[in-house]
């Protein structure tokens, strides 16, 4: 069994989103930059899982994704399955491709048919909230404990209006360290 860049990529970004849960909508300029990916490549996963009736999108200057359940509700297998098509660790074991001619006389089969078993019993008791308690956990014991919160990219101010971003003028930051130095 491997799991591609799709699978790995959006099990975290909805980990993420079960940690926002309750917090209203994360655009998807924020999921993207906290895992490191193009926005367009996210969009892909989240079209998929939107199908899947997993996540809910909403337009506009609040707009974003959440969960359309809570994360206690929404299984790892569940989301995998959607990314990944299967979770299956050899194709005998799978309900797709299950009519093998050696099924009978293979003796590795039971083998795999366990650890199957057991994928799936880890995959389908396993929620979105274990796996959010779980990251949180270990950002906590890396020292990292206040990394869990996805930072947006623009936050509105009490007023409504949104705070800009601060630039730096290199030319100008240099010019003054130089000015400071004499």
């Amino acid at each position: 069994m491997f799991f591609s860049t799709k699978g790995r990529y959006g099990l975290k970004a909805m980990v993420d989103l079960a940690i926002e849960y309750g917090n209203g909508p994360v655009s998807a300029l924020s999921l993207a930059q906290r895992q490191d990916i193009s926005t367009s490549y996210l969009e892909q996963m989240i079209s998929q899982l939107k199908k899947a009736g997993l996540i809910i999108g909403s337009r506009g200057a609040y707009g974003g994704y959440e969960l359309s359940r809570a994360p206690e509700d929404i299984y790892v297998g569940t989301v995998l399955r959607v990314l990944e098509g299967d979770t299956d660790l050899v194709s005998c074991v799978g309900t797709e491709n299950a009519a093998c001619i050696n099924a009978c006389s293979c003796s590795a089969r039971p083998l795999w048919l366990k650890l199957q078993g057991r994928i799936n019993e880890v995959l389908f008791s396993t929620t979105l909230a274990d796996m959010a308690e779980d990251y949180k956990s270990q950002l906590e014991r890396c020292g990292k404990g206040d990394e869990y919160h996805i930072p947006m990219v623009r936050r509105p101010t009490p007023k409504g209006s949104y705070t800009k971003r601060r630039t730096i003028n290199m030319d100008k930051f240099y010019a003054d360290q130089e000015t400071e130095d004499k």
